[in-house]
């Protein structure tokens, strides 16, 4: 009898479970269907508004128009040309993600399915018209787009658009002659013994570490090591080019002048958040020789399986799945999937931020830490975007060469937290890393997630950093 009951309480949860699943992928294949007409419909929209406003067309990554990529000489993709166009600035096709300008639709991808179901059939199939956002066919193909945004970049225009918000504080960076991060330093100005650079996640500031970690600090640790603290490029009070591709190496590349350079830094640490530990990887195998310390936090590391020809489209899928549930799922596939969507509510949230954190601190009476939402709003659709596909998915294949590099080359100490409850980034990132750099410690913080990881653990941790960073001059 309790062996019945027992089944049958299985066979239930199994029912449920099939059905929570079909309920899922059917409202998911509605939502996302329906998000694919809206963006078509939001494209033309924004082209009449960016006409309207600023009197000439925007590019877009929705069209695509004869367009080729050149190789260079010596057989590398590197320069990108439009019909009839010539480009002096290089810039290699690699830096570029593809899924900026390849995301199937919905129904694209089940079309896709079914024709591949029905040549394993051997049945003939016969296709109709072809979707938006259809796939590149050759692998030396570039949207158009990325062309006409170098041609931007050559001619320098750095302006905000109307979308985005012009208030002093998100221009400040503007009114100044050199294009530099914002820095936080905290610590000896002059021959600290030690420089230790901190990493920001995506969408965040710098004050996610000078106002979390910073004050607790001992004072020992305060006055032997500088702290420094960024705004990555596209974020907080940093410079917002309209211009750039916002590319790992566009990241790295001002990292290295607004911070290693300008600050005279030597050797120093690294301690990364999120989109921040793939910077801090790019940063490690560049200064090899530099970096004393690896201190990552939630690296979205997703390794490509062997034969996945389209490493970039893979990572996105892992992490933008188009599902309605989780929440946190369908909201990075909304920003990761929907151009014209995306800028949407970045209008109507970024623009508009005064209000909403006015709105957020009377709704929470101050219970949510105002440099949180402050972080989230100070950036534009443009560097959201472009990060998201140019780092994010974009490293999809070089995250394997990179932590190889670092196994075999980059001799420091690697150590890793992650919250067991993080529902942004899975936990299993975590141990795929340490799967690739064996000597890398992994800590699995219970009942934290991807932000509580440091916030729910301020003390704690400015501890266990002040640790690595002594251990790795023993």
């Amino acid at each position: 009898m309790v062996a019945s009951s027992s089944s049958m309480a299985i066979s239930a949860k199994w029912v449920l479970i099939t059905i929570a699943r079909f309920s899922n992928e059917a409202l998911s294949f509605f939502l996302f269907s329906l998000l694919d007409v809206i963006d078509v419909l939001l494209c033309f929209v924004y082209k009449v508004a960016d006409f309207f406003y600023e009197s000439e067309w925007k590019p877009c990554y929705c069209s695509s128009h004869d367009q080729e990529a050149i190789s260079s000489g010596d057989g590398n993709k590197i320069l990108v040309s439009e019909k009839g166009l010539s480009l002096s600035t290089k810039l290699k096709l690699e830096e570029v993600s593809d899924t900026l300008y390849t995301r199937p639709s919905l129904l694209s991808d089940l079309s896709k399915v079914t024709v591949n179901e029905l040549r394993r059939l051997k049945v003939k199939p016969f296709v109709i018209g072809s979707t938006a956002n259809a796939a590149v066919g050759s692998t030396f193909t570039v949207n158009s787009t990325i062309v006409e945004m170098l041609q931007e970049k050559i001619n320098g225009g750095q302006s905000p658009r109307w979308s985005e918000c012009n208030c002093k504080l998100c221009s400040c960076w503007s009114s100044s002659t050199k294009q530099s991060l914002f820095v936080r330093s905290q610590g000896p100005k002059d021959h600290p013994r030690e420089d230790v650079l901190f990493i920001h996640g995506f969408i965040s500031s710098s004050a996610f570490w000078t106002e979390t970690l910073f004050p607790h600090f001992s004072a020992s640790a305060k006055s032997a090591y500088r702290l420094l603290a960024v705004d990555l490029l596209g974020f907080g009070r940093s410079p917002k080019p309209a211009n750039s591709l916002y590319t790992l190496k566009e990241h790295v590349d001002m990292i290295e002048s607004s911070v290693l350079e300008t600050h005279k830094v030597k050797s120093f640490h690294i301690v990364a958040h999120s989109l921040g530990c793939i910077l801090a990887l790019a940063l490690a195998v560049k200064h090899p020789g530099s970096v004393k310390s690896l201190t990552l936090l939630a690296p979205p590391y997703y390794p490509v399986p062997k034969g996945e020809e389209e490493a970039s489209q893979y990572v996105m899928r892992k992490v933008a799945p188009r599902r309605v549930w989780p929440p946190i799922a369908l909201g990075a596939s909304i920003a990761c999937w929907y151009e014209h969507i995306s800028r949407t509510v970045c209008l109507l949230i970024c623009k508009n931020h005064r209000f909403w954190e006015f709105l957020t601190k009377l709704i929470t009476r101050n219970r949510i830490e105002s440099f949180l939402v402050e972080g989230f709003f100070a950036h534009t659709h443009n560097a959201a975007w472009h990060t998201l596909h140019n780092v994010i998915c974009g490293t999809g294949g070089k995250m394997e060469r990179y932590l190889d590099i670092i196994r075999e080359t980059v001799k420091c100490e690697v150590n890793i937290f992650h919250g067991g409850d993080d529902d942004v980034v899975p936990v299993e990132c975590s141990y795929n890393l340490k799967a690739r750099v064996p000597r890398a410690r992994v800590n699995v913080v219970q009942n934290k997630d991807h932000i509580t990881i440091v916030m729910g653990r301020r003390k704690a941790f400015a501890r266990e950093l002040e640790g690595i960073w002594r251990n790795s001059n023993a």
